[in-house]
């Protein structure tokens, strides 16, 4: 490695490290702020306020991963532009080709930290975060827990017509069990309840009706506590459960939901092409960003980072339409996802091109 690349290498992790440390306890403070009050009226135990914290930097941090890297390659390249450090390599007969190479280097190393933490790390810290936030600050619930219909494998449904998930009890349950399109019995109760010391699910005013040629037949009990082919978490997942989980586990997640029919398939699936497409983005933006900040232009670093954050809101509004578009109508996730990327994509090469002449 040559002197130039460790002198750009040093600038961009400097400069990097730099923006994190000063956003994220901006991050934090104004988030403790927002939240102080709700934390003090439900009593948070100050070693679950700190570990929320720790979960939240690494939420925090994985969010604007991409706008941490765009902005410090604007600010420091910005720097050398000014300083005339550009056209001084440039003369010295190393072309704009190879001047790239450092940044390269530096956005590979940390889009590979950026795809290591969506997959392992960044998982762990959602679910301590969002934990935290439904129990200690959110009035809302994390679940859909109204009129809840699954079909739990390719045989049976299930019914629930409201579910508590703090008291694990649901209103008016229903079981169908079908063969060959077929209903062969169908199970109904009150109240279904989950008693997890057991791990038994208990029904009141239970009633089974099994379909006969000529005639049904009917079995009731006031209350039975027995076996059923599903997990509780199968009657109301909460919202956030796929950015919870592993890669390996997500797959194999969406898989099982799709094999139910699940109706948030597409949102899960927006969360595992992420995983694979923010550290692309990081490319993407690090070549726009090279490509905006190495002319020297009138008005110096402000006109490069104002165009620059231009561009950055264009992205995120990009994204979080497309995002929106994936979960709300029948848009492909995986095109949802990518779509931004390409477009800014073949902005990148545009810009870069035209920086090169």
């Amino acid at each position: 490695m040559k002197l130039i690349d460790r002198y750009i290498l040093k600038k961009f992790f400097g400069t990097f490290l730099v923006l994190m440390l000063l956003f994220i306890p901006i991050g934090i403070t104004v988030d403790i702020a927002e939240k102080i009050d709700n934390i003090l009226r439900n009593n948070a135990k100050l070693d679950v306020v700190l570990t929320y914290y720790m979960d939240f930097t690494v939420h925090f941090a994985n969010l604007l991963f991409p706008l941490f890297v765009f902005l410090s390659v604007i600010w420091f390249t910005s720097k050398m532009a000014n300083n005339t450090e550009i056209i001084a390599i440039l003369s010295s007969g190393i072309s704009y080709k190879r001047f790239l190479k450092p940044y390269f280097i530096g956005i590979g190393v940390l889009a590979l930290v950026s795809l290591l933490m969506g997959m392992y790390l960044v998982p762990s810290a959602s679910r301590g975060y969002n934990d935290f936030v439904y129990e200690y600050v959110s009035s809302k619930s994390p679940t859909n827990s109204q009129n809840i219909y699954r079909q739990i494998n390719p045989n049976e449904i299930i019914y629930v017509n409201s579910f508590n998930p703090n008291t694990k009890i649901g209103t008016y349950f229903t079981l169908e069990h079908f063969s060959d399109n077929q209903l062969l019995f169908r199970i109904e109760s009150t109240n279904i309840q989950y008693d997890q010391a057991d791990s038994l699910f208990r029904l009141t005013g239970y009633t089974k009706r099994i379909i006969g040629e000529n005639r049904d037949r009917l079995e009731e009990k006031r209350r039975l506590d027995t076996i059923l082919p599903f997990d509780i978490e199968d009657l109301a997942p909460v919202s956030y459960v796929a950015e919870t989980l592993s890669y390996s586990d997500l797959n194999a997640f969406i898989n099982k939901e799709e094999s139910r029919g699940s109706s948030f398939i597409d949102r899960y699936k927006v969360v595992k092409y992420k995983k694979w497409s923010i550290p692309v983005t990081l490319f993407i933006l690090g070549i726009i960003g090279v490509a905006v900040s190495s002319v020297k232009r009138r008005g110096g670093m402000g006109v490069n980072l104002t165009f620059g954050m231009a561009i950055a809101m264009i992205y995120v509004f990009f994204d979080k339409i497309f995002g929106v578009l994936a979960d709300q109508s029948n848009l492909d996730p995986l095109l949802a996802v990518w779509t931004p990327n390409i477009f800014f994509g073949c902005l990148a090469l545009y810009l870069i091109n035209d920086a090169r002449r």
